[in-house]
């Protein structure tokens, strides 16, 4: 059987990506960049699947979907990460490899950002890589799905 369908999941403010900062998340719409980041997976031999909102409560359905639907789960929550607790038992129980993304290097930016509710769940974290970090991201599960 043929694990490669990865789950890419954006939360909060993703969908303005374009609009915001772009010293800090890059020029690119969240559409310029869900192409970068299925041109990449394709490269790769990886089938993707995108979703995105700005509701907790659908972000933590979606994740309650993903039994049978996806084979791993590339997440950015946004400023979810920091407190959304129901995103991170949601994200427990999808029971699936997930690797956190970051835009910006949220380690270097505000005290609060630094602090993910996520991170130990997940089999890698990428921050401050802008676009790239999406494809390191990629080739994390990519690893995780074949061993």
């Amino acid at each position: 059987m043929n694990r490669n369908r990865i789950e890419i999941m954006h939360g909060v403010n993703l969908d303005q990506l374009g609009r915001r900062d772009p010293d800090l998340y890059g020029s690119l719409t969240l559409t310029e960049l869900e192409l970068r980041i299925a041109g990449d997976a394709r490269e790769l031999g990886l089938e993707t699947r995108f979703f995105q909102t700005n509701h907790e409560g659908d972000f933590v359905e979606h994740l309650h979907r993903m039994d049978g639907l996806a084979d791993a789960i590339l997440l950015n929550p946004g400023a979810w990460t920091h407190y959304a607790w129901a995103i991170r038992d949601a994200l427990e129980i999808a029971a699936l490899p997930a690797v956190e993304v970051h835009l910006s290097d949220v380690e270097h930016r505000e005290d609060w950002r630094r602090h993910s509710v996520i991170r130990d769940l997940c089999v890698a974290y990428v921050s401050g890589k802008g676009p790239d970090g999406y494809r390191d991201a990629l080739e994390r599960l990519r690893l995780e799905l074949v061993s």
